[in-house]
C-alpha cells in the first residue's frame, strides 16, 4: 500500500469511529426524552385504566354479597 491509501484508510476509519460515535449520542438522547404519547394512545391507557378500577369495584361488591 502508498502512503495515500493509509491515508485514506486513516480518514475512513476515522470517520467511521466519528459516525459510531454520533450514533451513540442520538441513541442516548432517545432513551432520556419521554416518548410522546399520541391522543390516541393517551385515550386507550385512561380507558384501561378505568376498566380495571370497575373491575376492582365489581370484586369488591361481590366479595362483599
Amino acid at each position: 500500500m502508498t502512503n495515500s491509501q493509509y491515508d485514506e484508510q486513516d480518514e475512513l476509519q476515522k470517520y467511521l469511529e466519528e459516525k459510531a460515535r454520533q450514533e451513540q449520542e442520538q441513541e442516548k438522547q432517545k432513551e432520556q426524552e419521554p416518548e410522546q404519547l399520541s391522543a390516541y394512545e393517551a385515550c386507550v391507557l385512561r380507558e384501561s385504566a378505568r376498566i380495571h378500577e370497575l373491575i376492582a369495584e365489581a370484586q369488591r361488591d361481590s366479595e362483599d354479597n
